[in-house]
């Protein structure tokens, strides 16, 4: 899940990282209230779950009370669906340094990534110029080390003062990390005052919901998805992602999922939902059946390979599934694996015609989406 920037900033605050003197406002007066507090210039920044705040305008430097009125007024009124703003002081930027943490999947360590052009697109700068980039791997074993702190910092080019400052921020921030069980934290940028401080100017924290905030702090709300079928689906426990096609997916196994998404793009189809209910989930074809049947999809397409997740009990939800839901629109299954001669006979008691190639069921999909069949 990822967090807001002024729930990423709390934490990273009980870590100890220095963030901007900020308040939190959900109202035009409460903004004006808030800058009274940290004072003018200062900075309105919307609490949006997007990148490209600055690029599409969500964040905004203001002089005076009646230009803080003015802005706050629109960003609240925007099509971007602002319930909130951070009103946080400026800060006399000197440098900007870019500080990140992540999990390097091939071998499964923390690793840091920094720059000391912060604020950019650090994707842009990997493909265009990977040499400015820092990165040191840590094993999460033995964890963070002096030599990892040396090596981040001396690499982006600091010394003294300033080499201490931000080695204590790269320290906390490993702290923070580690806390949530997190997926990311990053602070972009990390500020260098003219005053010789090191101060978090944005912060950014995904969290591993299988691992992080035990102590149900950032319980998963509305507002955190895009959508109500995205946030049912969540709280289902489904993992689920929406798009703009007309063939809604439900697919056992994250891989297969993936593949079969592929396949119907490559076969001149559109996803309209990624939907995948093995695992843990292989016995909730209702919840999954119910979240597809909200797009305004033309076909469901149910393809499983299931091992542990067994194919007949698959099957069988199914069929109750469609029973009780009465899907107005066609279903076309691929379902495969433990007990499968048991779910081909229970699809077909069922009047459907249960299909044994992957491509062939993907193909009969698009062809139905596309009026062919």
């Amino acid at each position: 899940m990822k967090l807001f920037e002024f729930q990423a900033k709390e934490a990273f605050a009980e870590s100890g990282i220095p963030i901007p003197k900020g308040v939190l406002a959900t109202s035009v007066d409460e903004v004006l209230q808030a800058a009274k507090t940290t004072g003018y210039p200062c900075v309105l920044k919307s609490q949006v779950l997007r990148g490209g705040r600055g690029k599409a305008g969500l964040i905004q430097l203001v002089k005076s009370e009646a230009e803080a009125k003015e802005k706050a007024t629109t960003l609240f009124a925007s099509e971007h669906n602002v319930r909130r703003i951070l009103v946080e002081e400026a800060v006399n930027i000197a440098q900007e340094i870019y500080m990140a943490i992540t999990l390097d999947p091939v071998t499964a360590q923390a690793m840091i990534i920094s720059s000391a052009e912060g604020g950019v697109e650090i994707e842009k700068l990997a493909v265009e110029d990977p040499d400015k980039l820092v990165q040191v791997k840590v094993d999460l074993d033995w964890g963070l080390m002096q030599h990892h702190v040396n090596e981040v910092v001396f690499g982006l080019g600091l010394s003294g003062d300033q080499a201490k400052a931000v080695g204590g921020v790269l320290r906390n921030l490993f702290k923070t990390f580690r806390k949530y069980g997190a997926e990311l934290a990053e602070i972009n940028p990390l500020f260098i005052t003219k005053e010789g401080a090191v101060v978090a100017g944005d912060g950014k924290l995904i969290i591993d919901d299988n691992l992080g905030d035990a102590d149900g702090k950032y319980p998963k709300t509305r507002e955190y998805y895009d959508t109500d079928t995205e946030y049912e689906a969540a709280l289902e426990g489904i993992p689920y992602l929406q798009f703009d096609g007309d063939i809604s997916l439900m697919c056992a196994g994250a891989g297969l999922t993936t593949t079969v998404f592929d396949l119907i793009n490559y076969a001149g189809g559109k996803v309209a939902n990624y939907l995948e209910f093995g695992g843990p989930n292989y016995k909730k074809a209702r919840e999954a059946m119910q979240l597809c049947l909200k797009n305004k999809c033309k076909v469901i397409l149910v393809v499983t390979f299931g091992t542990i997740a067994r194919a007949d009990v698959m099957a069988q939800g199914l069929v109750e599934a469609i029973n009780e839901l009465k899907p107005n629109v066609p279903i076309v299954t691929c379902i495969r694996g433990t007990n499968e001669e048991e779910a081909i006979a229970t699809l077909k008691a069922a009047g459907l015609d249960p299909l044994s190639e992957t491509e062939e069921a993907v193909q009969r999909a698009v062809d139905i989406a596309a009026g062919r069949a």
